[in-house]
């Protein structure tokens, strides 16, 4: 089954969970804020991704209030501390689907094309 990792309130996983429900798609939904991902989940993440610096919304209000010491995080240390500590910085959904493939964020026609719907 897939599962979309996000925020309960974020209105990028609220039309992603609606398209799958309208597509009949099952999926377990995580909210990452009361289920942290784990380090070791992160750097998984962050491998399929390409990277810790791809992984973060760069756009968002936490990222730009964020003093520039924070931003420049040099280590996967540094990119495991701060995503634990701050999960909305994670570019919503984050979508896992049963033979691991990862994608983020939400498109209708990306959607069709990683779900094969035609």
């Amino acid at each position: 089954m897939t599962t979309i990792y996000g925020l309960k309130n974020c209105d990028t996983c609220k039309k992603a969970t609606k398209w799958l429900d309208r597509f009949n798609v099952g999926y377990t939904f995580v909210d990452y804020r009361d289920n942290k991902p784990s380090p070791e989940t992160l750097v998984e993440w962050a491998g399929k991704a390409g990277g810790f610096e791809a992984m973060i919304n760069k756009s968002s209000t936490t990222w730009r209030q964020l003093p520039d010491n924070r931003k420049a995080a040099a280590s996967d240390a540094e990119w495991k501390l701060l995503l634990r500590e701050y999960p909305q910085l994670i570019k919503r959904p984050v979508v896992i689907t049963d033979d691991g493939q990862l994608s983020q964020g939400f498109s209708d026609n990306g959607f069709k094309k990683r779900f094969n719907i035609d």
